[in-house]
């Protein structure tokens, strides 16, 4: 780890997303910009360089303002796709205010956005027409459908069409993209979150929010040429860190066709870094370790890993040597995945790191666009989610005597409010103009951030002491056998029970077989000895009193956490 003094990265400076996509295009025009599979079955790719793009979003950009989509709210859903980039850019170059919606979402929560948004527009995925098509007369205000793929009805407007009706426009002499002037500090996007605690809300973003945190917050990384794209593109962590920091930067970005082939296209497309939630770093480390156990080389792996870390102190890195065949198994190319929206276990950091996979923990809320800080490339503290982007301010509200308190941000990355609820945005931010992102935490004497855990999580026992069920959750993750667990405390029906911890466990049943565990009682009695083991690292008043093992995983949303609301707290069950 290098030290404080470590240096800052080059980035590239632009004021709006049309500045992003043109400086980009002179810079790198024939450079790969966007890369993916018509058939994810097949090997060959559809390449699209920086300029072609360029011209793709103005030409789109152009007949989009024809269209007086200027100053309305446009939806956009849909799977991560070249014309959802495309559109996504274009839209926010000719000021749409771009709605980004997640294509999951049951219909009638669809339908309640897009009205409560006002939607007039609606641009979406040729995948979800049924569904599409099932809105009907349910939203007023939306008049326009566009298709970003091929259209089984005559209602919608094709994407392919619109370019191309822009592209003669501009070769005629329509300069009305390039003569849109782009108020950057005006609303861009509106961004529903979908809280895991309870009803998420209408973040405002402008493009002075997403282009500083991404300007600023850049310099943090040195990026490589090739990312994969895997993340939903509604959520902030992949439109504005995937999309516009490496479209920016002019990164390739492929489009992972699915989660299901997540692993293989990892394989063959050797990307050389990553932008993943943990839920996707904990999947590939189980298959590391799993490999390992089924071709009995897990002792193996221990020792050889033991040998490289102590090679490693004496300025020798034999790394990509010695796990040759591990890093094969994620394309040979991987040397970064950036890790951000939940925590992730010191452990699994440390292995990747012991193999040659550096994993740069940081932390991110949607209402900042989001980043908020991160670890770098050879400058890490363990347990840290790193150090505040480049011109943020950040501060521990009412520390206690650890230091701990609400980490609240200020800076030009934070969002205009939550749309249509003046009340919470005035309750969101304190006296000093700071916002209060509701995650309890601390800083250490040179700035960086530690996250204990999220405020609406944290358990008030009677005799007043808190717990932070974040804290808990990371040792019990670390147990053998643990795919997913939540903290919590138990509620009964018996009221002269007192309250107690509960940790709820959805078992990784593969791993838990092959060592020999099988049957209820068997997993039940294996977890209980290990969480007493959790027990005896833990102060009193965080003692686990009660282990539920479930049978199906957790409830989750499209970014991959958990709800925990959903959860049944019912500990007489």
């Amino acid at each position: 780890m290098k030290g404080k003094n470590y240096p800052l990265y080059e980035t590239t400076i632009f004021e709006n997303f049309r500045v992003m996509v043109e400086n980009v295009a002179k810079k790198y025009p024939g450079r790969t910009a966007i890369s993916y599979k018509k058939d994810p079955h097949d090997t060959q790719t559809v390449d699209v360089t920086y300029a072609e793009a360029r011209d793709c979003i103005r030409n789109l950009g152009t007949e989009l303002i024809s269209l007086g989509c200027t100053d309305k709210k446009v939806g956009l859903i849909g799977e991560t796709s070249y014309n959802w980039i495309c559109s996504y850019f274009a839209l926010m170059s000719v000021g749409a205010i771009v709605v980004p919606l997640d294509k999951d979402l049951p219909l009638d929560e669809l339908v309640g956005i897009l009205n409560y948004a006002e939607c007039e527009y609606l641009v979406y995925s040729a995948s979800i027409e049924e569904k599409i098509m099932q809105i009907g007369d349910s939203v007023p205000t939306l008049k326009t459908y566009i298709c970003k793929g091929e259209p089984g009805t005559n209602q919608a407007l094709k994407v392919s069409e619109l370019v191309q009706k822009g592209k003669e426009k501009f070769e005629n002499g329509d300069n009305s993209y390039y003569d849109y002037e782009i108020d950057p500090d005006r609303l861009a996007t509106i961004v529903f979150t979908s809280g895991t605690t309870g009803k998420g809300k209408g973040v405002m973003l402008s493009q002075t929010n997403i282009v500083s945190d991404m300007t600023q917050g850049m310099y943090n990384f040195a990026i490589t040429s090739k990312t994969m794209s895997v993340l939903p593109p509604h959520h902030t962590y992949c439109s504005t860190v995937v999309f516009v920091g490496h479209y920016s930067q002019g990164c390739t970005i492929f489009i992972n066709s699915g989660l299901k082939y997540f692993l293989n296209e990892i394989k063959e497309q050797k990307p050389e870094h990553l932008v993943l939630v943990p839920l996707f770093v904990e999947t590939m480390y189980k298959k590391l370790w799993s490999t390992a156990q089924k071709t009995g080389k897990a002792n193996t792996l221990k020792s050889m890993i033991k040998v490289s870390n102590f090679l490693r102190k004496i300025g020798i890195d034999l790394r990509r040597v010695f796990f040759k065949s591990i890093l094969a198994n994620f394309g040979g190319e991987l040397e970064m995945i950036i890790s951000g929206g939940a925590s992730i276990n010191q452990d699994i950091i440390d292995t990747f790191e012991a193999i040659g996979i550096t994993i740069l923990n940081g932390y991110g809320i949607t209402e900042c666009s989001p980043l908020v800080s991160c670890n770098r490339n050879k400058y890490q503290k363990k347990g840290s989610v790193g150090t505040p982007i480049i011109g943020e301010k950040v501060k521990i509200k009412d520390p206690d005597e650890n230091g701990e308190g609400e980490i609240c941000v200020k800076g030009p990355n934070v969002m205009l409010g939550y749309y249509k609820d003046p009340e919470a945005t005035a309750a969101s931010f304190d006296e000093e103009g700071y916002f209060m992102t509701g995650d309890y935490g601390k800083l250490d004497e040179e700035g960086w951030i530690y996250i204990t855990g999220r405020l609406k999580n944290i358990i008030i026992l009677s005799n007043g002491k808190n717990v932070y069920p974040e804290e808990i959750e990371q040792e019990v993750s670390r147990i053998a056998g643990v795919s997913e667990v939540i903290v919590y405390a138990g509620e009964t029906r018996n009221q002269n029970n007192k309250e107690v911890i509960v940790a709820e466990i959805f078992p990784d049943y593969e791993e838990l077989k092959l060592k020999g565990i099988e049957g209820m009682e068997a997993i039940n009695a294996y977890f209980n000895k290990e969480i007493k083991r959790v027990n005896s690292r833990m102060a009193p008043h965080k003692t686990i009193r009660k282990v539920k093992i479930r049978e199906e995983e957790f409830k989750k949303n499209t970014s991959k956490k958990i709800l925990r609301f959903a959860i049944d707290k019912n500990i007489d069950n």
